[in-house]
């Protein structure tokens, strides 16, 4: 089976691809490379996101990738151009305003969830705040306690004995 360089195979695929879209049958005839080994450049092409010619998907089969790259590719396009577009790729130009909505829409939540954090980021040092305030008290009182304890203990050695003879009498 025949090796090709990285460069021998983006000049084939550019001849499959937008904007000349060449049958993988002229292709392979004029380059002398198989059928199936075309249509397999055009699979990966396909998984990598790159939105492929001839190949009829459904709406759910698309990657956000290749949904992405079809709004992005389309953005300048106009009506005319969008039409003889979607024929190509067997797409309608609703879906392809669907794509662009959720985009947009996705882009959106992004700033939401990104508020949502800093608010939360807040929170969470404002209770730090509060847990390191609370633990340093503890501390105080338990340094208090502690100090009680070694007094009481030294009073106690002092007049330890005293204190017993004295309930004695």
């Amino acid at each position: 089976m025949p090796r090709y360089s990285e460069e021998r195979k983006a000049a084939v695929l550019k001849k499959l691809l937008p904007p000349h879209n060449r049958s993988v049958a002229s292709v392979a005839t004029e380059e002398g490379i198989s059928d199936a080994t075309l249509y397999s450049w055009l699979r990966k092409c396909r998984e990598k996101g790159v939105p492929v010619p001839g190949y009829t998907q459904g709406d759910n089969e698309w990657s956000p990738d290749a949904k992405l790259a079809v709004v992005i590719e389309t953005a300048t396009m106009s009506e005319t151009e969008l039409g003889a577009y979607c024929r190509e790729k067997g797409l309608y130009p609703e879906q392809i305003q669907q794509w662009k909505a959720a985009c947009l829409q996705g882009a959106g939540r992004q700033e939401e969830q990104e508020k949502a954090v800093q608010k939360q980021r807040k929170e969470d040092r404002k209770t730090i705040k509060q847990l390191q305030a609370e633990v340093r008290r503890k501390d105080k009182v338990l340094a208090e306690t502690t100090s009680l304890l070694v007094l009481s203990k030294k009073l106690e050695a002092l007049y330890g004995e005293d204190l017993d003879s004295d309930e004695d009498d």
